[in-house]
């Protein structure tokens, strides 16, 4: 079977290839290397394809070794179900086994990670996070400037702000909704920044006298900070600054004044608005969020991150009629208190998530003609990439500690981990950096990774940056490993199961005990729901109550009203009080989340489950295929906003594999209900001129690509989306 997806692919492929070494190299990114990434680095193409070379003679072997190692296990584990499922389930039997294959692996004793050289967007501000495709320049760049956000337009612009008495959002600029924002801003100066015995609604002005920030109040008097300490500097002059840099919890805010602007004109004080520090750090992604099959593909991502490191990225478009260009914000720059000039970072400290162990790409084959590991090629590119930062090729710094981040996913244990660390010393020796100069974040996204978290960690423990939970991903990756167990609960009740809840906590758990606090980021997963941010707003703060230091938004605007809750809460003190307390439990993170009574569901219960299913997979596959977007807001069957990506496709594509493998349904009442959904998702993308339709004829590659992930899910590795939709989108493409 891998043989002939292998042969397909390579069918459908259009590179160009061109011999370096026993390498067969896409022309596109062989031009690129010589072209684009080499110039400013003292790499000749000769030593960089040569270096590349060796790293995938040595890796590559042993890349394969662990995913046959999956799939060992897996298989063990489905044997396992079978031979027990006339049993009452024995969770202490199961323990054993699951040691006895090194699905668990022995833990060793205490200790602190040691990671040196970590930016303090990392290792100490706590803040949200933004997870965006590299691939596509105008959102990386959007990501990337959105370390600073308005407040004024995050509430004026969402449902942050209600509509009611005449507050409407529709239209051209509502007064009677700016001062509903107004309002709100200045309670969360009041809350978070107050005033001694005054409200900065009372504020008339505001200056700077011997160093310290002065408010003139509407009776004449004077006030201050109620903590002067929280004044870091100003823009402007003493007497009329335009901007009064504050500073709570580690994170910045900025009063903007302007009498002369719109806004500030109808203000008492003159205040146009008030910025917030918010996404602190920014995954640009090479993986799931992204669409990338061939060598054309990853040149595009590669190119868009090598813009980034050297800080010459740019994209011209259209919006309302007018040509913009966006490119890499300034630093900001202050005076402080005591006159000095200083400057704080105006765009997020980025990290560059590799794709994981499973997938190949064409972009590059070996000796035999094989298509390499693409995380391979991610590691020895986005290293090289990074350089240009760290040589001060860039007009703009990204990491002032000498550092390169590199996130990576869909690990399954100890051994995988090392894997990665070994790869990217070898890159480093390849590329003559320093050693530990690549960082590393674990995503804890695969259950055989969250039983061994702390022995992942360890493996790391002098380059890892990161550890996070992912619902989704990790939804997934239960259901597969369990998929002999029996049906699955439905999907909306998995939040509310006992190795969901455990294993949130067991990831915050085993960062504290391995001396992350201070060190390291905590994070947890993405809110999905763009629109809807008061409901963001309400339930967010639960991240960092739980002791994460970082938390993942769907974007700019989301991170500034995220940010918020990271003013209402001191991480670093609320981490302080969970170190000590009992770790959550193995016993729970293993309880598999099987329908107690599957005979209990109606036929409208099923049916239900499998249109709301099909629905989600439909609307983000045909995008996925037709057009080669890997991440998108695609209207759920609701008709609600949902971000999707691979993540997302895997836990709903596993869960009908799950109900259809054990006949709760048929494959004949999957195909019509994918049929049924897809209309739906054509009127739903009716107002698209590029969009081609599924029905009536459902013939396309993009549905058929559905159908597959769905009915042939049990058999793909993991439950992974990729193999299907990169064989599928080459397929699209060929055509």
């Amino acid at each position: 079977m891998a043989l002939f997806l292998f042969q397909l692919r390579e069918s459908l492929v259009s590179d160009n290839y061109i011999s370096k070494g026993s390498l067969s190299v896409s022309d596109k990114l062989a031009n690129f290397v010589s072209d684009e990434l080499l110039p400013g680095l003292a790499i000749t193409p000769e030593n960089f394809w040569d270096q590349l070379e060796t790293i995938i003679h040595t890796f590559a072997p042993k890349n394969k070794e662990l995913l046959a190692k999956r799939e060992s296990i897996q298989g063990q584990i489905d044997q396992w179900h079978l031979a027990n499922k006339d049993q009452p389930f024995n969770l202490e039997l199961y323990k054993t086994f699951l040691k006895d294959i090194d699905y668990i692996v022995e833990e060793g004793g205490d200790f602190h990670i040691t990671t040196q050289n970590v930016d303090p967007e990392i290792a100490m501000i706590a803040g949200p996070q933004l997870v965006v495709p590299v691939m596509n320049a105008r959102f990386a760049l959007n990501a990337a400037n959105a370390r600073w956000g308005s407040l004024y337009d995050a509430l004026y612009g969402t449902d942050m702000i209600g509509e009611e008495d005449g507050a409407s959002r529709a239209g051209a600029y509502n007064p009677i909704r700016g001062d509903k924002v107004i309002a709100f801003a200045k309670s969360f100066l009041d809350k978070h920044f107050p005033l001694k015995n005054a409200s900065f609604n009372q504020v008339t002005s505001l200056i700077i006298e011997d160093g310290s920030l002065i408010a003139r109040l509407e009776n004449g008097s004077n006030t201050a900070l109620m903590n002067a300490d929280q004044f870091q500097g100003f823009q402007g002059t003493l007497q009329e600054p335009s901007g009064i840099l504050l500073r709570n919890n580690n994170l910045h805010a900025e009063i903007q004044v302007d009498p002369t602007h719109s806004i500030g004109a109808s203000d008492l004080a003159g205040i146009k608005d008030v910025l917030l520090e918010s996404a602190i750090t920014t995954i640009q992604d090479c993986e799931d969020s992204v669409a990338a099959v061939d060598g054309e593909d990853k040149v595009q991502v590669y190119r868009n991150w090598l813009g980034l490191m050297k800080g010459d990225l740019k994209e011209t478009f259209m919006k309302a009629g007018l040509e913009m260009t966006r490119h890499l914000n300034p630093d900001r720059v202050y005076q402080g208190a005591d006159g000095s000039s200083f400057a704080l970072p105006g765009r997020s400290l980025m990290l560059v998530r590799n794709v994981g162990h499973l997938m190949t790409n064409p972009a590059i084959l070996d000796s035999d003609g094989q298509e390499i590991p693409e995380g391979i090629l991610d590691a020895m590119f986005t290293i090289c990439i990074a350089m240009h930062d760290l040589n001060g090729n860039s007009s703009v710094q990204n990491s002032k500690a000498g550092s390169i981040y590199i996130v990576k996913p869909k690990m399954h244990g100890p051994e995988e981990v090392q894997f990665t660390c070994d790869l990217f010393s070898a890159v480093e020796q390849a590329l003559g950096l320093t050693q530990l100069t690549a960082k590393v974040g674990i995503m804890d996204e695969e259950r055989r990774t969250t039983v061994n978290l702390k022995e992942c960690i360890r493996a790391a423990q002098d380059r890892v940056i990161f550890i996070n939970t992912g619902f989704l991903d990790r939804t997934g990756d239960e259901i597969h490993t369990s998929m002999e167990a029996g049906p699955m609960i439905r999907k909306a009740e998995m939040k509310q199961q006992p190795w969901i809840l455990a294993y949130e906590d067991w990831n915050v758990d085993s960062g504290l005990e391995t001396g992350f606090k201070g060190h390291a980021q905590i994070g947890k997963g993405m809110w999905p729901m763009p629109d809807e941010m008061l409901n963001m707003y309400n339930i967010k703060l639960m991240h960092p109550k739980a002791g994460a230091n970082c938390a993942w938004v769907p974007s700019p605007t989301g991170a500034t009203l995220h940010a918020m809750h990271y003013h209402q809460i001191l991480v670093s003190d609320q981490q302080e009080k969970l170190i000590s307390r009992t770790k959550a439990s193995l016993d729970d993170i293993l309880t598999i989340p099987l329908l107690p009574n599957p005979s209990a569901l109606s036929a409208v219960d099923i049916q239900r489950e499998l249109d709301n299913n099909a629905q989600g997979i439909l609307g983000y596959v045909v995008r996925w295929i037709d057009h080669g977007i890997g991440c998108s807001k695609v209207p759920d069957i609701n008709n609600i906003g949902l971000m999707e990506d691979r993540a997302t496709c895997r836990i709903s594509s596993q869960h009908i594999a799950n109900w259809l493998h054990h006949s709760l349904c048929s494959e004949e009442q999957v195909i019509e209900t994918m049929q049924r959904m897809a209309v739906i998702v054509d009127e739903q993308n009716s107002g698209d001129p590029q969009y081609q339709p599924m029905a009536p004829l459902f013939t396309g590659t993009a549905f058929q690509a559905a159908c597959n992930l769905a009915t042939q899910g049990r058999s793909q590795p993991s439950g992974y989306t990729e193999p299907i939709l990169h064989q599928m989108r080459l397929k699209f493409k060929a055509q």
